[in-house]
């Protein structure tokens, strides 16, 4: 494999390698070699040290001296601390689309998100449901006008799709579980309700958590 401009080199090895560490392909605590990394994808062993920072940075490797690059481990304590923090970072997001919509086209692209999430659960989709879902995410970004709120939650997506596909391998029925859950929050903004909001991504985030930590079990 070969990558090429306009991204950025690095961007793109480390997207390809969490890909592979969110399918699961690449496995708990398993080495990550740069030498092998550079052979496999014709690339230079500084971008693929860049990329492994990135990977770092977004929770999905841990880098230890004389030890290098391993796939970090997914352990109850660390998924139910990245679900107490994302679901606060999500309420905020509500509420700024909540609080500062203004007209139905504001939400059109919500709908139009909704629309994908139901045809991907239909097909059975886990990677385009999980990317979708995340649309929902970006689609509020512009709302909020928070770049540090964007930029934590962009770097903690990967570790959350992660998540998602533990889960979701194990109970592809749960994917009308999110898709009740967003058309409750879809209404809540609507209603420009954030007692509702909170109340909604709360009870959601509560009930993933529970998925994944039983998805975990179960291997």
């Amino acid at each position: 494999m070969t990558f090429k401009a306009p991204d950025s080199l690095a961007e793109q090895i480390a997207h390809h390698l969490a890909e592979r560490i969110i399918r699961g392909e690449l496995k708990e605590r398993e080495r990550i070699q740069e030498q092998k990394v550079t052979l496999a994808l014709n690339v230079s062993r500084g971008s693929v040290r860049e990329a492994l920072l990135i990977l770092e940075r977004r929770h999905l490797i841990t880098i230890l001296p004389r030890r290098g690059a391993h796939v970090s481990e997914l352990t109850p304590h660390n998924v139910k601390s990245l679900y107490t923090l994302v679901v606060e970072l999500y309420i905020l997001l509500g509420f700024a689309v909540a609080e500062r919509w203004k007209t139905e086209a504001d939400l059109q692209p919500f709908v139009e998100i909704q629309q994908r999430l139901m045809a991907c659960a239909e097909q059975g989709d886990i990677d385009s449901f999980v990317q979708s879902s995340f649309d929902v995410m970006r689609a509020a970004f512009p709302f909020a006008n928070n770049p540090y709120l964007q930029e934590t939650l962009e770097n903690l997506l990967p570790a959350m799709s992660r998540t998602y596909h533990l889960a979701l391998e194990k109970r592809k029925s749960e994917m009308s579980q999110f898709l009740n859950a967003f058309g409750g929050l879809l209404q809540a903004v609507i209603a420009r309700d954030p007692l509702q909001v909170r109340e909604t991504l709360t009870a959601y985030s509560k009930h993933n958590c529970q998925m994944v930590l039983a998805a975990m079990a179960e291997r």
